[in-house]
């Protein structure tokens, strides 16, 4: 009854990767027998190295079991990572071909028999005298062929989860999920599951996810988690839940710094919303996210951008060039720029770095008040299923609101036109605000209009103006009362004398 009470009390064993360890509700249950299962390449062996590092850092002895990969190999591994083995055993078994040779043959039982049995004892063997906290199994596959029989192969292992019952042992029993049809007996037996999986896209870096099939008696975060295998181990970006995250923030607007601008705006954007900027590619939409940005800079707030669009450099130009540089602001760390490859960069990777930064925990100084992703097309292209986007902003657009975060993002339409316009995805209703931009003509020339189509908190203009850029910055006109038709591209006009001369 006592070492029942020991076993439910005892902490989690951590996995040595702070997002497997926030998914698992602080690590692997201690004292239990886990299957970490997944195809050739997926990261079992990473995984379990660094499972292993955290207990000799905790002054847990560990112990590596090897049956497919040689000694030789592991050490590669850990090499590749920047890792020291020392302090850790590594039990490399026998080839099996001595074990089949000639002279080991003379005997009644068939030689699998003799082998299974005698690689279970050396194993148990090994684990009496060195007494670990920690065991690694790799892999099963070999156990699996050894046995010949799914019969044979339950029992090897209820054998050895019953051995490792009761002796304070965590374990891992790796598995590459080569043998034949879908093998669920281990999963019965094992007390929790983790499975890895690597995709291949069509283009760009493959995907790597894990998802926690089951862990009896704890909480966990199920559904699919993307990660990474970098040097220095594996890197998990557990799936954003908003509501996990709340805190308390002050209810104000953000200033664009630009006054007529904000008038249209009904005194700016609130923090604690998320903002859709919307309209054809060149109308503007980039340039007034980032007036936002520059006037938070002024307020003494950190702004962070993901560019999935434009170089860092273009972007630099192009405000300087308007009568916004973004450098000074850049050097003191209240704009930090990120350029995002949305083909090498998983959505859930992506989340996650916007997390960091909300939090101030991306190593940039001060955590972010104002979030802008340039463009929603590129995010777009990070992504495998539009569904999949949906989910995605609709929970990173919670988040960064609970928060208080002010969100701002732009999407590029094509067409031309309210007819003909188009977007890759019907996000809007997603937004708490959106803006429009729209280019429309006038007297053999092109314009550009924008209007607030939506704000969910305060009032705000109905009306529509034009959109001003040059070298003394940005700016607006007065609304278009003497235009009708300007959504159309082509309005006409009513007023008196040449509207370009109006101001």
């Amino acid at each position: 009854m006592d070492d029942s009470l020991d076993e439910i009390s005892s902490p989690p064993s951590s996995t040595g990767i702070l997002g497997l360890d926030d998914i698992l509700s602080g690590g692997f249950p201690a004292h239990q027998l886990h299957l970490v299962e997944g195809s050739p390449g997926t990261g079992k062996t990473t995984l379990a190295l660094q499972f292993l590092l955290a207990g000799r850092e905790r002054g847990e002895a560990g112990l590596y079991v090897t049956l497919s990969e040689t000694r030789r190999e592991l050490l590669a591994v850990a090499r590749s990572h920047g890792w020291s083995l020392d302090g850790i055993h590594i039990q490399e078994m026998e080839p099996l071909e001595e074990a089949l040779a000639p002279e080991q043959q003379v005997t009644l039982f068939h030689p699998s028999e003799l082998e299974l049995s005698e690689t279970t004892s050396k194993v148990l063997r090994m684990v009496e005298k060195i007494q670990p906290s920690r065991v690694v199994f790799d892999s099963l596959s070999e156990m699996r062929l050894l046995a010949q029989s799914s019969l044979r192969y339950r029992r090897q292992i209820l054998g050895l989860k019953q051995f490792f019952s009761g002796r304070q042992i965590t374990v891992l029993l790796l598995d590459d999920l080569t043998g034949p049809g879908d093998d669920q007996q281990l999963q019965s037996i094992a007390h929790g599951v983790v499975h890895l999986e690597q995709l291949a896209t069509e283009y760009g870096a493959e995907r790597r996810r894990l998802r926690v099939l089951k862990m009896r008696a704890t909480e966990y975060r199920g559904g699919l988690h993307d990660f990474r295998i970098r040097r220095g181990g594996m890197d998990v970006f557990p799936r954003l839940i908003a509501a996990e995250h709340h805190a308390e923030f002050e209810e104000r607007e953000a200033s664009s710094g630009i006054a007529s601008l904000d008038q249209l705006l009904g005194g700016g954007l609130p923090y604690g919303s998320s903002t859709l900027l919307t309209g054809p590619a060149g109308v503007g939409k980039s340039t007034v996210g980032l007036s936002f940005c520059v006037a938070a800079a002024a307020r003494g707030e950190r702004s962070a951008l993901f560019l999935f669009d434009e170089t860092v450099a273009m972007i630099k130009t192009r405000a300087r060039k308007l009568n916004m540089p973004l450098e000074p602001h850049i050097d003191a760390g209240l704009i930090t720029v990120r350029q995002i490859d949305p083909a090498e960069l998983s959505p859930g990777e992506f989340a996650s770095a916007i997390r960091q930064a909300v939090e101030g925990k991306d190593g940039m100084g001060l955590p972010a008040k104002l979030v802008l992703i340039d463009s929603l097309n590129g995010y777009l292209n990070s992504m495998s299923e539009e569904k999949q986007l949906t989910s995605q902003l609709h929970e990173l657009f919670k988040y960064t609101s609970q928060q208080g975060i002010l969100m701002l993002v732009t999407l590029s339409q094509a067409g031309m036109g309210v007819a003909a316009m188009r977007s890759p995805v019907d996000s809007t209703y997603l937004a708490d605000n959106v803006v429009m931009f729209r280019n429309f003509e006038s007297f053999g020339q092109i314009r550009r209009a924008i209007a607030v189509t939506k704000k969910r908190s305060g009032e705000h203009e109905l009306t529509l103006r034009e959109l001003r850029m040059g070298s003394q910055g940005i700016s607006t006109s007065e609304p278009l009362h003497d235009f009708q038709g300007v959504l159309t591209g082509v309005p006409t006009y009513h007023g008196q004398g040449d509207p370009r001369n109006q101001p």
